[in-house]
């Protein structure tokens, strides 16, 4: 990987020290080696150019250049954020069963598990590293499954494990209730950056609900670098949403590791709103038998709005199943990037692998990049891949305009329905109607205009 204005890395290396010098005294010794050797890979990586393959369709420049920097939140200011505020972004089914971070900081006076099974734990990465109930699984888990290795934002990340959100699902626990981890930027600092770091582990025939949202009380420049690690054991199944809506001159880099245990079933939904420019990895390990994996999206962009998915999906052994349907919709000068790869190794036979993006463009001037890609090494599969780029029927529009709709009616209603069958995944009803009404929202302001 090309790195790119290598020289603004020293905020970053300054943090580190002082992360590493804070925690040091009780800190766990291999925490400090795994947080030296990805700082160590960062600077032989650095930021990403559009000279790598990987990159060539996102400029994050504009991110190496702001020169964000860890810590510049005050702490006074974290916890004079609004209590009923910060709180109006979680969801009435998920009051008992959530933590919320505001500025990467975890507010224990907003959070609360009492809704959850006593045997699910819920609570800050820093303590469950120091909790001797814990620790064990969290070393065996934590940067084994997201490869810090090859991705500077990963390592960036893996450099600054401090706070983050720890989730464990024991043997056998059926959790009725969805967990909640919202993360809220509330505008106390200038040029921020901050690390969310989630590890959830499901132990063997378990199931759950993960939500992950993402938001801000205001309009400001800031930078979020997360990576959620997901570790499935045997027959475990769980839903993962993940709703990302920052504000619209952030940046938003993510990176998404779910590594699936035999006859596992794991079912992500992902909605993106929000920043000028994110980005995320998503990848998917199926190392064992009889494994099935949804992975869908919705990108909703516009004005000079950039987003960037790529989605890994990996079938290393026979009888696994994946779905994908990822759409787009643009308007304005806004421009999505979509790279699918599927991945069918030797042994995988009988694999069974879908794969969609479809992209409805609202302006002349939007523009998307498409690439889904299949790779298979087997003779036994059934796969399939697509991917479509338009605009909206004329068809469908004259169909409703005999009908009495006025025109400008008729394309919000054929966009909504377009993006409904994604949002209509989702079976949290109150999040499924934030996100129907964030739609209607912008296609309302977009009608006005």
């Amino acid at each position: 990987m090309v790195t790119e204005i290598t020289t603004r890395n020293n905020s970053y290396r300054e943090a580190y020290q002082v992360l590493q010098e804070r925690t040091a005294p009780s800190g766990a010794s291999w925490l400090q080696r795994l947080r030296a050797n990805a700082f160590e890979r960062f600077e032989e990586l650095g930021f990403p150019s559009v000279r790598d393959e990987e990159w060539k369709y996102t400029n994050v420049a504009a991110i190496a250049k702001a020169d964000f920097q860890k810590g510049v939140y005050a702490e006074s200011s974290s916890r004079g954020s609004g209590a009923k505020e910060l709180a109006s972004f979680g969801s009435p089914e998920t009051e008992a069963s959530q933590l919320i971070f505001v500025n990467g900081k975890l507010r224990s006076d907003l959070s609360s598990v009492s809704g959850l099974p006593a045997e699910v734990v819920a609570l800050d990465l820093s303590q469950a590293i120091q909790d001797e109930r814990y620790s064990e699984i969290v070393r065996t888990n934590l940067a084994r499954h997201a490869d810090y290795i090859a991705n500077g934002f990963t390592a960036l990340n893996t450099a600054f494990i401090s706070d983050g959100a720890f989730v464990y699902i024991p043997k056998g626990v059926v959790v009725e209730t969805p967990i909640q981890l919202l993360f809220i930027s509330d505008g106390a600092g200038v040029n921020a950056a901050s690390f969310p770091r989630v590890l959830l582990v499901a132990a063997e025939n378990s199931s759950a609900t993960l939500i992950e949202s993402y938001v801000s009380t205001h309009d400001s420049a800031y930078f979020t670098n997360a990576v959620v690690e997901v570790a499935l054991k045997s027959g475990a199944r769980l839903e993962h949403y993940k709703v990302q809506r920052e504000s619209q001159a952030a940046f938003h880099v993510a990176t998404t590791q779910a590594d699936l245990g035999p006859n596992s079933t794991y079912d992500s939904t992902t909605i993106t709103f929000g920043a000028r420019l994110s980005r995320h990895d998503f990848s998917v390990t199926m190392d064992h038998e009889g494994v099935e994996c949804w992975v869908d999206g919705l990108y909703l962009v516009t004005d000079d709005q950039h987003t960037d998915t790529h989605s890994v999906i990996d079938h290393r052994q026979p009888h696994c199943t994946s779905h994908q349907l990822y759409k787009g919709i643009l308007d304005g000068k806004s421009r999505a990037v979509f790279n699918g790869k599927v991945f069918v190794r030797h042994d995988a036979q009988k694999t069974d692998a879908m794969q969609t993006n479809k992209n409805l463009l609202l302006s002349n001037e939007a523009r998307v990049d498409t690439k889904p890609q299949l790779e298979i090494l087997a003779d036994d599969v059934k796969c399939a891949h697509g991917a479509a780029v338009g605009q909206i029927d004329e068809d469908e529009l004259f169909y409703l305009a005999t009908r009495g709709i006025h025109p400008d009616l008729a394309r919000n209603l054929l966009t909504y329905g377009f993006a409904e069958e994604v949002i209509g995944k989702i079976k949290v009803d109150s999040i499924r109607a934030q996100l129907d009404a964030a739609v209607l929202n912008r296609l309302n302001a977009r009608l006005e205009a």
